[in-house]
């Protein structure tokens, strides 16, 4: 088997490209846009369509497999790759990446995602191919390997790895865009392991002293209580976008800051706590030396609040580092910033050894075939939880994720009656 063709269409995306430099100092909400000026290169507006460049591969048996392009919602933000725009990117797919690939054996899934890795730049673009590129690409070769071996992408990815895959599902984590008190009571209705996440990415969102978040997780807390199936446990998770350290400010080991996140401690139990990105510090050293201040104050001071790296940890030497500098509880891998998706799969094994545990992340602003090819990642890796996505609207997203899982484990599970039955 071979593969005959690569196409590529320009689609769209499961949320939104946002300027988060402009959010972030000042653009106002205009209903579901925002008003003023963009200030990052490529955006047109604060908030735009997002976008997603659809890849098929047409094997030699006729079949095609399909991979999606897609990039993150804050595009150009914390040392990423620019904005993505689809209709630039299908000639370079089809003609450039598609000479690469043609006639190359489908099976050989770790030979061809280094054919596209080490791709010279594309030349209808000026520079190396972009993440969103590299990431659709990879997870057509994914289910094309797959296919041709008959078998599902996670054993595909644990073969790469030489890992024994999980046997059960990786705890979800669902994420509630601005309706997070709606779309968080969801996700107590369902019982999602890990949630809502929260996007308080705003002094509006956070309130003046960080009061809001905290009368948030009291809320968030009850809630659980009231609407959650018997025996529920979950998670709290909740994104900050660095708005802590704008109201706080450096060093992170006072016990003004150290004092906030017990208060955040106090409104969240009995249930454990994870804070995403509590500081943007506007570089990866600066970042890395400021998450690990605030990790040892809080250790030292038996405050227990999980920190989340997130911002300035986008590639696989970025998670390295973190992970090296011991600077985070959690580290996230934000799949398409990783480019190939054979990379985050080495990225969540980076913590494997270690104390600090991997969150399978990504962003909204991608695809249900996107969404697919990361479950098979977690699997492969037994992450420590999986973003349900794409989409804002939670219910979407979440399905997508779990049913995905729940079919490869229950395909896993007969696989290996089958076997254990024929020996």
């Amino acid at each position: 088997m071979q593969i005959e063709a690569v196409r590529a269409v320009p689609g769209v995306s499961g949320f939104y490209f946002d300027d988060q430099r402009a959010i972030k100092t000042g653009a106002a909400e205009d209903g579901f846009a925002y008003t003023g000026e963009p200030v990052t290169e490529g955006f047109d507006d604060v908030r735009q369509a997002g976008e997603a460049l659809i890849v098929e591969l047409e094997l030699s048996d006729g079949s095609v497999v399909r991979g999606d392009c897609a990039a993150v919602q804050y595009s150009g933000a914390g040392g990423r790759d620019p904005l993505f725009r689809a209709g630039a990117y299908a000639p370079v797919v089809e003609d450039h990446v598609g000479e690469a690939l043609r006639g190359r054996d489908p099976r050989a899934f770790t030979d061809n995602v280094s054919v596209v890795e080490m791709l010279p730049s594309a030349r209808a673009c000026g520079g190396a191919l972009h993440t969103a590129v590299r990431y659709g690409v990879s997870q057509a070769l994914l289910f094309g390997a797959a296919r041709a071996r008959r078998g599902t992408p996670t054993d595909v990815l644990a073969d790469v790895m030489n890992a024994t895959p999980a046997t059960d599902p990786v705890p979800v984590f669902g994420q509630s865009g601005d309706a997070r008190r709606r779309n968080a009571e969801k996700m107590l209705v369902k019982g999602v392991p890990v949630l809502p996440h929260g996007l308080f990415n705003s002094e509006e969102k956070l309130g003046s002293d960080g009061e809001r978040l905290v009368e948030y997780l009291a809320w968030l807390g009850d809630r659980a209580t009231e609407l959650g199936p018997v025996d529920y446990s979950p998670r709290f998770h909740v994104d900050v976008y660095g708005m802590i350290g704008e109201l706080f400010g450096p060093p992170y080991d006072r016990d003004e800051v150290i004092d906030y996140f017990a208060d955040l401690a106090a409104a969240a139990d009995p249930h454990p706590l994870q804070v995403e990105g509590p500081m943007d510090a506007g570089g990866r050293a600066d970042q890395i030396r400021e998450m690990a201040e605030l990790r040892d104050g809080l250790a030292d001071a038996g405050v227990p609040v999980d920190i989340v790296a997130d911002e300035w940890c986008n590639t696989f030497d970025d998670v390295q580092t973190f992970v090296e500098a011991d600077a985070a509880d959690v580290v996230q891998v934000k799949t398409p910033d990783l480019g190939g998706i054979q990379r985050s799969a080495r990225a969540v094994a980076e913590c494997e050894g270690t104390d600090i545990r991997a969150y399978l992340g990504g962003t909204c602003n991608e695809t249900a075939v996107s969404a697919r090819a990361c479950v098979h990642v977690a699997l492969a890796t037994d992450a420590g939880q999986i973003l349900a996505k794409p989409g804002m609207g939670f219910d979407e997203g979440y399905m997508v994720v779990t049913n995905e899982m729940r079919r490869t484990l229950a395909r896993h599970e007969r696989s290996g009656r089958e076997v254990a039955a024929d020996d």
